[in-house]
């Protein structure tokens, strides 16, 4: 009571600035009960945010879409509008009708994936948010879009995040060209996608993520693009990639089987990661990504057909002097054991050394070619003049005999001859 006593004696333009940010509706609904100059002063909250079990309670006969409605009439100029909680298309209607021109960021949990097709006696959910034309960031959660939706234009949005849907290609591309300014784009979970075309000219971070097969095809033009994950694509083209600094493709259904990128001369960060990559397609990564300060490589098989194949040889000179700026180097057990091979270290010569890596994590999964993989680990700490840090994961060590046993030995044994550098995990 006495915080309660000190704000009553505050200018009201004090307490209108304090009360401004208060986003959550029950909060606000609260500090409407409070005094009059509280209800008067909660008029300039600029957002507003319906967390999911906001009307669980909820007694009386209005609906949660007309208590929404009130809140919002009440406010001056909302900017931000968060609805978690359920809502209907015409109680979207209702509350954009009257805050189109102010708001600026919108997110809305739409819950209507598990509709079949859009009601015929009215606009959807998705043609009613093209009203805000004035937002800035949008992002929606659980979203139907097998129609193109009713947007003219966004001419203001910077960031447009969907999460959880199901799409129609088509649909997708219409609506992404109604954000032509679009700076950030995430699309998360989404199924549907088969093929995928994005060309938006200031577009900077993009991450996409398609469920289903791992089969999609993607092609992107964006000349400013720095950030890239890509998760279910097997065909990837991405034109202007001067400034891409991080980059990361995965596919954990399928397989990857083209990649065309072009020079990567900012590149610093690649990952890439899932069960079968054609073996051209790493080729032509590891090439373009020759300035690269931290690699992460966790792909479990190579092979152009459904047939896994290991990987084949990697030279571990060759491959060290194609990365020369390389910190940290994460290798899960194929690549590790590519290294490893018997003619990897045949072109070893007295001045070569690995000039900057510090870091190297590598998983070990087989007790295999366990002569030359000791072999591997100790060059690392020979020729790795900067290394402070190595971490060598054990997993899941399979063998019927004592093979596995002897190789854990050795590791434990280099280890301990290593102790400032090597840890075992």
């Amino acid at each position: 009571m006495n915080v309660l006593a000190e704000m009553e004696t505050l200018p009201d333009v004090i307490v209108q600035y304090i009360l401004s940010y208060m986003n959550n509706a029950r909060d606000v609904a609260i500090c409407n009960c409070v005094s009059k100059q509280w209800k008067e002063s909660t008029r300039y909250t600029r957002g507003l945010y319906f967390p999911r079990n906001s009307f669980d309670k909820l007694v009386g006969s209005d609906s949660p879409d007309i208590v929404v409605m009130r809140m919002i009439s009440s406010l001056v100029c909302l900017e931000d509008l968060v609805v978690y909680c359920p809502f209907s298309s015409s109680g979207l209607a209702s509350w954009l009708s009257v805050t189109a021109l102010s708001l600026r960021h919108l997110e809305l949990r739409m819950d209507n994936l598990t509709e079949h097709s859009p009601p015929f006696d009215g606009p959807t959910k998705m043609d009613i948010v093209g009203v805000a034309k004035n937002l800035e960031s949008m992002k929606l959660w659980g979203v139907l879009m097998i129609q193109p939706p009713k947007w003219d234009m966004f001419p203001q949005l910077k960031s447009l995040e969907i999460v959880g849907a199901r799409l129609d290609e088509h649909a997708l591309s219409l609506a992404l060209q109604a954000c032509p300014n679009l700076v950030n784009l995430l699309l998360l979970g989404c199924e549907g996608v088969r093929s995928l075309s994005i060309e938006l000219p200031c577009l900077e971070e993009c991450k996409l993520d398609f469920y289903g097969l791992g089969n999609c095809s993607l092609a992107l033009s964006s000349p400013r693009i720095r950030l890239l994950e890509v998760q279910g694509c097997s065909w990837i083209r991405v034109r202007g990639t001067s400034f891409l600094h991080s980059l990361t493709i995965s596919n954990n259904s399928g397989r990857v089987d083209i990649v065309d990128f072009g020079n990567l001369p900012a590149l610093e960060f690649l990952s890439i990661r899932g069960v079968q990559w054609c073996w051209d397609a790493i080729s032509k990564m590891l090439k373009w990504a020759s300035q690269v300060t931290h690699l992460f490589m966790k792909v479990e098989f190579t092979g152009d057909f459904e047939a896994l194949q290991p990987f084949p040889e990697v030279d571990l000179v060759d491959f060290f002097n194609s990365h020369p700026k390389l910190i940290k180097f994460d290798a899960h057990g194929a690549m590790f054991a590519a290294l490893c091979q018997k003619n990897s270290l045949r072109n070893v010569d007295t001045g070569f050394t690995i000039p900057c890596l510090e870091e190297v994590v590598l998983t070990v999964r087989s007790p295999l070619n366990a002569e030359q993989k000791m072999n591997t680990l100790e060059s690392l700490i020979k020729y790795g003049k900067n290394l402070k840090t190595m971490v060598i994961k054990i997993l899941q060590m399979k063998s019927n005999h004592n093979s596995a046993d002897d190789f854990f030995e050795e590791i434990c044994r280099f280890r301990y001859l290593n102790r400032k550098i090597v840890r075992i995990e």
